[in-house]
């Protein structure tokens, strides 16, 4: 019976989060899954882009062991460390940017490769012993700035590997060592060495030509291209920093009848606390007194307030939008739902498969070819009858040709312009990973409040009684309404003013807790609030106000009612809006052949209206943040390519999890940081945008790399034949180079797609919301 319970406890076993260091590549992400699912009843996830593996192992097995199995295939791994207190997390900021060494190499390199380039090029400046100042200059960019690309190629010759840093390795030191070779033991090092500007066709002595100009501005290019896509992961993890800094910091804690003001972080359970109107509330818990309206918008995304009282629940984060309430605390750091969140965004980003760059697929064909035609060349050469040095020059020439420096700016010139363009447009692309996704995606999932809708309440409708005049209803209960702070009522102030200009003066204004508000305006006893509020006077609604009242909140909006003069005067709707330019950006979807899904918390009368306004068939309503990423989950494993559109902190796991997240720039940063894309307006008709945007983007980088290997690939003929000169390689690495510059130049022209102008307010701040009590 012992036994049976052991086995069962090493069944459950463990899960652990490691960092990984090292990987160039998805391919060395998949490399490193392989060697850890290897292990008996381990299961690997790893993630480039987070350099995370998810790992899932017996109880019985050493964490010690992963990080080992980890080391045997070439890489670095570490176990979880404990957090870090934010003055050490702020220190260790600089020390912690892995883009900072790769910013030294490349403006290095940069500095240095400028003049070799010039030199090499430039006839005029081939002045007596210009070789050795190029060498001297050449050195250091490809070996110092150049050695992140050969320790990746060493890594990936042990495992049979080759990538694009295969490629790029063995071509730059080919060029440089090819070179070197010239100048010490050849006749390129004699001075009065020029390269003459001319595109002749002839067999050459090979000591006689450097290439020192192809070894240093091809590891340039590629640097460059490496620092902007790894400016772009670094981002990666901002999510969940951003996630973490949404909490309190401090509280003010019941101890002895007297207010105690600590850290949130020494909160413990059972602890009572104090908010404050405006205050964020500290940590989930049940509320003990006072009665307020909740603003949930920056944890759920739903702008509507929530009407809460003693006994209820309440979620750390949120903010107290009205009265002050004493709140006992549930729970308390991890297991918060903030915390809870937080962990399904890691989750999700850690789960999320990498796109393999379109490069290193290519290079893993490519390369292989080029190393067997340099053999083959050799080989030709000497069983021919050739020296020993003309088949050595002819075989390196393969290999210094076969190394395109356009590859480098292939993917970051056409993302440069591509997102340059895209920012004018409000759109913002993260990496080029992003512009993979966006080629197979055939779903899009849309979240529902600050999405398809403006996410803030507005006055929907006035229903009067006969004889009412509908201007009077509003400037009476405006002007009650105005003197309020609750959002609902501030909505109805709002859409008062734009209808009936300056509103009038209130007196004796009170506000009765739970039911409304009540005053005199213009000599009237007015009411204002829910329809118990009115029958507390004896003003019961006629059968048309019950009916308006009944249908609206049927629908999902607020249902306001307003009486004086001891008569129910008018129902007034209050609700979240449908943006007009969601239909619009609906259809243009589909002509792009997505599959619109609304996704939503709402109830499912709300959903199914908005979505029926919009054009929407299918509906997901009453989710739970969770449940989201479950939704996206599922649509996955139905062989579907998901994307996600959202701004709210719950749709930040799902905007994580789905093949490519589209963020609200309206929304909040935590969404923001979990997407892949931000549509800067809040407009959705940017959606549609950003996917043809993106899709071009892609285009264009396909093309750039068909070019930036056309263009060599045509010149390895010359080089296996042993008719290669230093002003071909230069020219053909030029030539692709400024072909690949001025194809991604073409993206300048992309349009939006957008019909219609509408006025920013309507754009961006319009959506519909699950109802809420008036009061």
């Amino acid at each position: 019976m012992t036994s049976d319970l052991h086995d069962s406890q090493q069944a459950a076993g463990r899960d652990i989060e490691l960092a990984i260091g090292g990987m160039t590549c998805a391919s060395c992400a998949m490399r490193i899954e392989r060697k850890l699912n290897k292990l008996d009843g381990v299961t690997a996830t790893v993630n480039y882009a987070t350099e995370k593996a998810k790992v899932s192992f017996p109880s019985d097995l050493d964490p010690s062991q992963l990080v080992e199995q980890v080391e045997a295939a070439g890489y670095s791994a570490t176990l979880p460390q404990p957090k870090k207190t934010e003055p050490e997390m702020e220190s260790g900021a600089e020390e912690d940017d892995p883009t900072r060494s790769l910013r030294q190499r490349l403006f290095g390199s940069l500095a240095l490769s400028v003049p070799v380039i010039a030199l090499a090029m430039i006839p005029a400046l081939q002045f007596t012993y210009w070789q050795w100042i190029s060498l001297t200059l050449a050195a250091p960019v490809v070996v110092w700035a150049g050695w992140p690309f050969h320790k990746a190629a060493w890594a990936n010759l042990r495992h049979g590997a080759a990538t694009m840093d295969t490629l790029i390795s063995m071509g730059t030191l080919a060029a440089f060592g090819w070179s070197l070779y010239a100048l010490l033991f050849g006749s390129a090092g004699e001075p009065g060495m020029t390269h003459p500007f001319e595109l002749t066709i002839q067999r050459i002595s090979g000591d006689a030509n450097i290439y020192l100009e192809v070894a240093a501005g091809v590891t340039t290019a590629i640097l460059a291209g490496r620092y902007f896509e790894a400016r772009s992961k670094r981002r990666a993890g901002a999510a969940l920093r951003a996630l973490l800094q949404l909490g309190a910091k401090d509280v003010a804690v019941l101890r002895n009848g007297r207010e105690e003001r600590i850290p949130t972080d020494q909160l413990a359970v059972g602890d009572q606390f104090v908010v404050r109107p405006g205050e964020k509330i500290a940590t989930d818990g049940v509320i003990e007194e006072g009665n307020s309206a909740v603003d949930a918008s920056m944890l759920t995304g739903e702008s509507v307030p929530v009407e809460v009282g003693p006994g209820d629940t309440v979620v750390g984060a949120t903010v107290n939008s009205g009265g002050r309430l004493v709140v006992r605390a549930t729970r308390i750091g991890s297991d918060t739902q903030l915390a809870q969140m937080a962990k399904l965004v890691e989750e999700a980003q850690t789960g999320k498969a990498a796109v393999q760059r379109l490069a290193d697929r290519i290079s893993a064909v490519f390369v292989p070819i080029v190393i067997a035609l340099a053999v083959g060349t050799l080989a030709f050469w000497l069983g021919t009858g050739g020296s020993v040095a003309a088949a050595f020059t002819a075989a390196v020439a393969v290999l210094i040709i076969a190394c395109p420096c356009a590859l480098g700016l292939a993917t970051p010139t056409a993302l440069l312009v591509g997102t340059g363009r895209g920012a004018q447009l409000g759109i913002l692309i993260k990496g080029p990973e992003v512009l993979e996704s966006t080629r197979r995606i055939d779903t899009i999932v849309l979240d529902k409040t600050g999405t398809v809708t403006t996410g803030k309440m507005a006055l929907a409708d006035v229903h009067v009684a006969d004889g009412v005049d509908a201007d009077e209803v509003l400037r009476l209960a405006g002007a009650l309404e105005n003197a309020s702070e609750h959002p609902i009522a501030q909505a109805i102030a709002r859409g008062a003013a734009d209808r009936v200009g300056q509103l009038p003066a209130v007196a004796e204004f009170t506000n009765v807790e739970g039911l409304g508000v009540q005053g005199i305006v213009e000599g009237r006893a007015v009411l204002v609030g829910r329809a118990a509020l009115l029958e507390e006077w004896s003003q019961r609604l006629t059968t048309e106000l019950a009916e308006a009242k009944a249908s609206a909140e049927q629908q999902g909006k607020t249902a306001v009612t307003v009486g004086w003069d001891g008569q129910a005067r008018a129902v007034l709707v209050v609700a979240d809006t449908v943006k007009l330019t969601s239909a619009e950006a609906i259809t243009q979807l589909r002509e792009l052949g997505l599959t619109p899904v609304l996704l939503t918390g709402d109830n499912e009368a709300v959903a199914r209206t908005v979505a029926a306004d919009v054009g929407i068939d299918e509906v997901i309503a009453e989710v739970l943040p969770k449940d989201k990423v479950d939704v996206v989950k599922r649509l996955q494993s139905e062989g579907k390519v998901v994307a996600m559109v959202g701004d709210g902190i719950n749709d930040a796991a799902a905007l994580a999890q789905a093949d490519l997240g589209l963020a609200m720039g309206t929304g909040t940063d935590v969404a923001i940081e979990a997407s892949d894309l931000t549509l800067v307006r809040g407009d959705l008709r940017v959606a549609a945008d950003a996917i043809r945007l993106s899709r071009k983007t892609l285009r264009t980088i396909k093309g750039n790399l068909f070019w930036a290997f056309a263009y060599n690939v045509s010149a390895l003929p010359l080089a296996a034949a042993g008719l290669l000169n230093p002003l071909i390689a230069g020219a053909a690495m030029a030539f692709s180079s400024v072909f690949v510059v001025g194809n991604s130049l073409r993206l300048r022209s992309f349009r939006s797609a957008t019909t219609a102008t509408v006025p920013a307010t309507d754009a961006t701040d319009a959506v519909v919301k699950e109802p809420v009590a008036a009061r």
